[in-house]
């Protein structure tokens, strides 16, 4: 038998998953990490950590398991996207990573656009200039920390920093390229035009591998520490949600996903090239050689049920210690006895800004109608009635643009929740199904994995055969006009609100 990993470096944790080639997870392992805020709207984790969190994972489950290191041929790694990673020459971290939730980058978007030009931006890179993107990140570096970047060698994304550290190669691969906003997304190359107009030096980026091509493998010293082989093969892998439309299925026309993680994501795929020119959804090159995707990005999603539960619920998370189950589970119970509308109570979930549909950093969350009535639950169901109306906010879009799903797979932690996915499929109005095997990214990036070892000739073949799909959750015909009325103020909070939020941003 050969066995296959999937690391899925993500903002709150890294974890390792072994499975077998027919895709039934074998062994996990996950370690959590801490995020930084220096100040409002920043963020950032140091690089340390995710490599420490990858070593001791795969340490855990080739341990745990007892599978032989000879028997694991291949491995990818899936991560969180845009993370900006800066190595000297020496190999060391430059500085701390400033990752995808940052939103300090808002002057040197409009200094891009400027030098680039918002319709080349889009034609080039099939996005705008975006707070959240790698590029804004090194350009910033550059500006307020010049002594940084004048000792900068190497530029990597997350995912890439952990291979270059389990292989040693500079490499990473054309998903999550694209969110770094340096490569042309049409050409799955770098930017010429792009790098030369803002006077990046190519030689600071890594090789652009297809997702599922091998780009090395383990070297001497992960090999020693991890207990792999150096003969394990490692692929390009994928960013966080091309690995999920793998790990899901959603590999050709006509199929899409909701991920409810750390951020939220509404992705379709598409063999032809899409591009919103308003720039509200992200097109991006997917795992799929030869095709592109379609996504929209809530900045905060399962974060916000994150920060409410740590901040509001340290009841229910002594009692779920006490009782040996997940905190979730208690709150998910709270909610489900607030009604549709959580009594006239609607959430804004923008903590960390906004991509889709709004592309605003000053942008900040709320509870809009909040009265004495109101009790913790019904603050809980808002939350997630909030990230749901937020995430239909991005199925519109794609739906403006031809892409119309038959039906949804949900993902990520919070699609692990019936009252969550029963939101969805509501307020989607579509069914909402899961996959038996619930690893996501994990299991995306040891499909890739395989590929590249040979094991399967393509990403859609591996798919067919290593992926099921659990029966679909419907829509209940009396909640979806409920949702609906709701839906429709919730959609006029922002407008009413962006000048304020711009005067809120300009206090000391």
């Amino acid at each position: 038998m050969r066995y296959l990993l999937g690391i899925d470096l993500g903002t709150s944790g890294t974890k390792t998953v072994l499975f077998d080639e027919k895709g039934h997870g074998i062994c996990s392992a996950t370690v959590e990490y801490p995020m930084y805020q220096p100040q409002n709207g920043w963020a950032e984790q140091d690089p340390a950590d995710w490599y420490n969190a990858a070593v001791s994972t795969i340490h855990t489950v080739l341990e745990k398991s007892g599978v032989d290191r000879e028997q694991v041929v291949s491995l990818g790694i899936s991560g969180q996207m845009h993370g900006l990673v800066m190595l000297d020459e020496n190999n060391e971290v430059i500085r701390r990573s400033i990752i995808w939730a940052d939103q300090r980058t808002a002057k040197e978007c409009e200094e891009i656009t400027e030098k680039i030009g918002y319709d080349n931006m889009i034609r080039i890179t099939a996005n705008p200039a975006l707070t959240g993107f790698q590029l804004s990140k090194v350009m910033w570096v550059r500006k307020h920390e010049p002594e940084n970047y004048a000792r900068c060698r190497h530029i990597l994304l997350p995912k890439d920093y952990v291979r270059f550290m389990l292989t040693g190669d500079y490499a990473t691969e054309v998903s999550d390229a694209s969110g770094m906003q340096m490569l042309d997304v049409p050409n799955r190359c770098w930017s010429d035009e792009l790098l030369e107009k803002l006077d990046i030096d190519k030689a600071l980026l890594p090789k652009v591998y297809e997702s599922c091509e091998v780009t090395g493998h383990i070297s001497a010293e992960a090999a020693e520490l991890t207990g792999l082989s150096e003969k394990t093969l490692v692929v390009g892998g994928a960013g966080d949600n091309a690995a999920a439309a793998v790990g899901t299925g959603v590999v050709e026309d006509g199929k899409a996903f909701t991920t409810i993680g750390t951020s939220g994501v509404v992705f379709a795929h598409t063999d032809k090239l899409s591009i919103d020119p308003k720039g509200r959804v992200h097109t991006f090159c997917c795992a799929v050689p030869g095709a592109w995707h379609v996504m929209g990005v809530v900045q905060s999603a399962g974060l916000s049920l994150k920060w409410f539960r740590d901040n509001f619920c340290a009841a229910e998370m002594s009692a779920a210690e006490a009782m040996g189950v997940d905190a979730y589970e208690l709150t998910n119970q709270e909610a489900a006895q607030s009604p549709i509308g959580a009594n006239k109570l609607i959430y804004a979930p923008y903590l960390m800004g906004e991509r889709t549909p709004h592309l605003d950093a000053d942008c900040r969350g709320m509870f809009f109608g909040l009265s004495a009535m109101h009790k913790r639950r019904d603050l809980l169901r808002a939350v997630m009635e909030g990230v749901t109306y937020a995430l239909n906010d991005c199925k519109s879009i794609l739906n403006g643009m031809g892409v119309e799903p038959e039906t949804m797979l949900a993902c990520g932690g919070g699609g692990k929740s019936p009252l969550w996915r029963q939101m969805l499929a509501d307020v989607m109005n579509c069914p909402v199904a899961t996959t038996i095997n619930t690893e996501g990214p994990a299991l995306g990036v040891a499909i890739l994995a395989g590929v590249g070892a040979g094991i399967y000739s393509s990403v859609q073949e591996a798919c067919r055969e290593m992926i099921h799909v659990n029966p679909a959750q419907q829509p209940i015909a009396e909640n979806v006009p409920k949702y609906a009325a709701v839906y429709e103020v919730y959609r006029k909070l922002y407008a009413a609100n962006k000048e304020l939020f711009k005067e809120l941003g300009r206090l000391e």
